[in-house]
C-alpha cells in the first residue's frame, strides 16, 4: 500500500493581520521554495486574504486551504478549512462545533499562554478528544520550550492530535516549524484539502522544525506592543478630540442661546423701562 508524506504549516499570518507584513504571494512562494505542500494563512479575525491565498496556491504547486485565527470567548482558535468567518467571542467549544459543521478543523494555537490569548486548560478539559480537533504542541514563536512541552503533555493525556506551526509573521519565518502528515493509500495526484484535514483529525501527524530565534521573537513582541500602545493612544486621542469637539459645540450652543436670551431680555427690559418713564411723564395723563 502506498504512503504519502505531506508537509504543512497550518498557522501563518499575512499583511492582513495587524501585527504582520507578509503579502500572501510571497508567503506562497516561500512555502513552495522550502518544500512545503501546503500553508494556511490564518490572519486575526479576517479571512479575505486567506481565501485569496487558497485560490492562488495551485499556481505555486501547493494545496489551497483557507483558514483564520478567530477570537473566541476563551482565547484564540485556528479554524482551518473554512470559507467564511466563524462567529467571534463565542465559547471555544461552540466555535469549534461551528468549524466542524462546515468541514473544517479546529486547532488550539499556543495553548495556556495568556499573553498571546492562549486558551486555558480549564476550557479544554471535560470534553476529551471532542472539544477541538487538535492542539498546537509546537509553536516556533515561544521564547522557551516550556509551554510547548506542557501543550504536548496535555494533548497526549487528553487524546488530542498534536500539530506544529511557525506562526510566522514575516516571509523568512514561514515553515520554520511545520506538521508532517502521513496519508496511507494515497498518491500525490490524490492530494487535496480534504485528505490533509482528515489526516489531522485522525492524528497522523509528526512535529518538525525549530524555534524562532529569541532576538527575532523579542523584536516581534516589542513591535506588537508598540503597535497596540499606539493604537490605543490614537483611539484615546480621537475620543478626547471628539469629546472636546462635542464640548465646544455644546458650549457654543449654550453661549449662542445665552446671547439670544440676553438680547431678548435686554429688549424687554428697555421696553419696560420706556413704558415706566412714559407713565411718569405728563404725556400719559
Amino acid at each position: 500500500m502506498s504512503e504519502l508524506t505531506v508537509r504543512i504549516d497550518p498557522h501563518v499570518h499575512s499583511e492582513a493581520s495587524y501585527d504582520a507584513s507578509a503579502p500572501v504571494e510571497l508567503v506562497l512562494e516561500q512555502a513552495a521554495e522550502i518544500g512545503l505542500d501546503a500553508v494556511v494563512i490564518t490572519d486575526h479575525d479576517v479571512i479575505d486574504e486567506s481565501l485569496r491565498a487558497a485560490e492562488l496556491a495551485p499556481l505555486y504547486g501547493l494545496v489551497g486551504i483557507p483558514g483564520v485565527e478567530v477570537t473566541t470567548a476563551h482565547g484564540h482558535l485556528l479554524a482551518i478549512g473554512v470559507e467564511e468567518m466563524p462567529p467571534r467571542r463565542r465559547p471555544v467549544d461552540e466555535t469549534a462545533a461551528w468549524v466542524r459543521e462546515r468541514g473544517g478543523v479546529a486547532i488550539v494555537p499556543h495553548p495556556f499562554q495568556r499573553s498571546r490569548h492562549g486558551i486555558r486548560k480549564r476550557h479544554l478539559v471535560g470534553c476529551d478528544g471532542g472539544c477541538v480537533d487538535a492542539i498546537e504542541v509546537y509553536n516556533s514563536w515561544l521564547f522557551t520550550g516550556y509551554k510547548n512541552r506542557r501543550a504536548r503533555r496535555f494533548a497526549d493525556a487528553h487524546g488530542y492530535p498534536g500539530v506544529a506551526a511557525s506562526d510566522a509573521h514575516s516571509v523568512p519565518l514561514v515553515g520554520r516549524a511545520y506538521t508532517e502528515i502521513t496519508i496511507d493509500g494515497a498518491t500525490r495526484a490524490d492530494l487535496d484539502a480534504e485528505l490533509i484535514l482528515g489526516a489531522i483529525r485522525d492524528g497522523e501527524t509528526l512535529i518538525r522544525g525549530r524555534r524562532t530565534p529569541i532576538p527575532v521573537s523579542a523584536r516581534h513582541y516589542a513591535i506588537g506592543a508598540a503597535r497596540t500602545s499606539g493604537y490605543y493612544a490614537k483611539v484615546g486621542a480621537l475620543r478626547s478630540g471628539k469629546v472636546a469637539k462635542t464640548g465646544a459645540l455644546l458650549g457654543g450652543k449654550v453661549a449662542k442661546t445665552g446671547a439670544l436670551l440676553g438680547g431678548r431680555y435686554a429688549v424687554l427690559g428697555a421696553a419696560r423701562g420706556a413704558r415706566a418713564l412714559y407713565n411718569l411723564s405728563p404725556l400719559s395723563r
